[in-house]
């Protein structure tokens, strides 16, 4: 969608600049640290990381918490779905020790009885003076998160006047969930996660339609070639793949044109950064 006047265009494409290729810390620095804690989270920052990668799940209780998975089993001492579970009961669970048990060469003591924490928690934690990427996750199974995804960005000031309109961006496979983030707060800027089974394809009704309410997409880096990424580009359209763990796959991407792309070791895509310029 091309701008017609400066105000339409702070709508629709915030201030992210295309040529400032974005390092994102997936689940904070998760192949040093245990996913979507605050030790990952900080981890991230100090290996300069641009992002702090954050998925949402939602209690029963109505809080939204930082778990990539609706179930707790994976990265907790617990198990079951945490649409069925407190708050109070998601924090009696231990999201370090199985790091530890995963990847003993990256153990350390202080991960064990490490806490899920609320997205409030890590507001509270890192403030106004760190970058989030938030992403809706099954939003189909909590009615009202895009709601409370809102109320607890304004809470914390992290959109509105006042905000950089950098600060924040919201991502999900669900359009539905994205659809309503824009008809909620069009300034928000979003990204439409895209999945594929295949090698990737995108048409030009696509990218149309796609333009409508976000400013960016971001595929599975195994399924993208340079035509695909110089197609998104040239429609400008941002573009940060995922999870990209190698130089290899880093350097390789970044010579196709990305913007940006999700890594576990966001060292790693620094120091390849720092290689390019």
């Amino acid at each position: 969608m091309r701008c017609g006047s400066i105000f339409i265009c702070e709508i629709q494409a915030p201030l992210l600049n295309p040529n400032k290729i974005l390092n994102v810390a997936h689940r904070g620095a998760s192949g040093y640290a245990p996913e979507h804690t605050l030790i990952s989270y900080e981890l991230g920052e100090d290996l300069h990381g641009d992002y702090i990668e954050i998925d949402l799940q939602m209690t029963k209780d109505g809080v939204l918490i930082a778990m990539h998975d609706e179930k707790v089993d994976r990265t907790t001492n617990g198990t079951g779905y945490v649409k069925d579970m407190t708050l109070a009961e998601i924090k009696q669970l231990d999201a370090g020790s199985w790091f530890n048990e995963a990847y003993p060469e990256q153990a350390k003591a202080e991960y064990v009885g490490l806490k899920v924490p609320t997205l409030e928690e890590v507001f509270q934690e890192f403030g106004r003076g760190a970058r989030y990427y938030i992403e809706t996750k099954a939003p189909e199974v909590y009615p009202g998160m895009e709601e409370e995804l809102l109320r607890v960005l304004t809470k914390y000031k992290m959109i509105g006047q006042n905000a950089p309109s950098s600060k924040v961006l919201v991502q999900s496979f669900s359009q539905e969930s994205l659809l309503k983030m824009h008809a909620l707060n069009p300034k928000v800027p979003l990204v439409q996660l895209l999945s594929y089974s295949g090698p990737a394809t995108i048409t030009d009704e696509q990218i149309a339609e796609i333009k409508e309410y976000a400013i960016g997409v971001g595929p599975s880096f195994k399924r993208i070639d340079r035509a695909y990424v110089e197609k998104v580009r040239e429609n400008d359209l941002l573009i940060h793949p995922y999870t990209v763990n190698t130089k290899e796959d880093m350097e390789r991407l970044l010579d196709w044109g990305v913007t940006g792309m999700f890594t576990n070791y966001p060292d790693l895509l620094n120091e390849v950064l720092k290689g390019k310029k």
